[in-house]
């Protein structure tokens, strides 16, 4: 039985022509997998199969995901992410990784300046801001939707300026964040946005880079573990609510229950911008 499976173009010019034939042809994919977003189990035989490269500094990992959670596309990812993936991998499926080989050299950022705020952008003199970020269900309407309050540790300004004037809500609806007035109504999905969770864990936020595609705009260290129904509410919807506020506005909340009130009150008082992005996607 022919398998399901998606090679991207960009995943093909990573890997080879003869390797991702390989693959299609079934000499190289695996019957059953454990997704490498959803960490559920998949049968390439029966449902669409993506195949997922992450790529390092130095080397790469082919990974495979049910398409309905994951397009087939190239990860960007540090040698210590990589390493992770390897073991997740290895401890899913005895045979370890389809493919560890030499990753290309990295393609160095634009240099034009993002659209959203530099976490690294000094908001005083010896101190900077860094973009702390808080997972929970937020209810719209009695739906749970997966969500992301992104919260500065101080205030955010636009790049070179020394005022210490907070612009981190300024910055984000010049990106196309649009303001807050009801916490139960959807906002639009934000082009070129979307929201990278890959194996079990949140890795980054990206917006459209200045040469194209896309780049990080936030990036976590060490990837962030998400509840099971976080990640089943953004797999079902394909998409995630990110909410963004000023500094000190919310907090860090212990309960989604918690977390909601805190956002209410910053809806009131006008100071959250939010929008839909993509689940995954490059």
């Amino acid at each position: 039985m022919p398998r399901m499976l998606d090679v991207s173009d960009e995943v093909r010019s990573e890997i080879g022509d003869d390797e991702a034939d390989r693959l299609l042809g079934g000499d190289r994919a695996p019957d059953s997998y454990e997704c490498t977003s959803c960490r559920t189990p998949g049968d390439a035989h029966v449902e669409p199969t993506s195949t997922v490269l992450f790529v390092g500094e130095e080397t790469a990992v082919l990974a495979f995901a049910h398409a309905r959670c994951i397009p087939s596309q190239v990860v960007p990812v540090s040698e210590e992410q990589l390493a992770g993936a390897v073991r997740s991998i290895s401890q899913s499926r005895p045979g370890g990784p389809d493919l560890t080989a030499p990753a290309p050299a990295p393609t160095p950022p634009p240099a034009a300046a993002p659209p959203g705020p530099d976490p690294t952008q000094p908001t005083a003199p010896g101190q900077a801001a860094i973009l702390g970020i808080t997972c929970g269900l937020v209810l719209h309407g009695k739906v749970g939707h997966a969500s992301l309050v992104v919260e500065p540790t101080g205030p955010v300004g636009r790049p070179g300026s020394t005022s210490g004037e907070d612009e981190f809500l300024d910055l984000l609806q010049d990106a196309g964040f649009q303001p807050v007035t009801d916490l139960d109504e959807t906002p639009d999905q934000l082009p070129g946005w979307s929201v990278l969770v890959a194996m079990g864990k949140l890795h980054a936020i990206l917006q459209p880079a200045a040469a194209g595609g896309s780049t990080g705009w936030w990036q976590a260290h060490q990837p962030l573990q998400v509840t099971d129904a976080w990640r089943m509410a953004a797999s079902q919807l394909s998409e995630v609510t990110m909410y963004a506020v000023p500094a000190g506005m919310v907090g860090r909340q212990p309960r989604e229950d918690l977390l909601r009130q805190a956002l209410e009150r910053a809806v009131a008082l006008g100071q959250v911008v939010s929008a839909s992005l993509p689940l995954a996607g490059t």
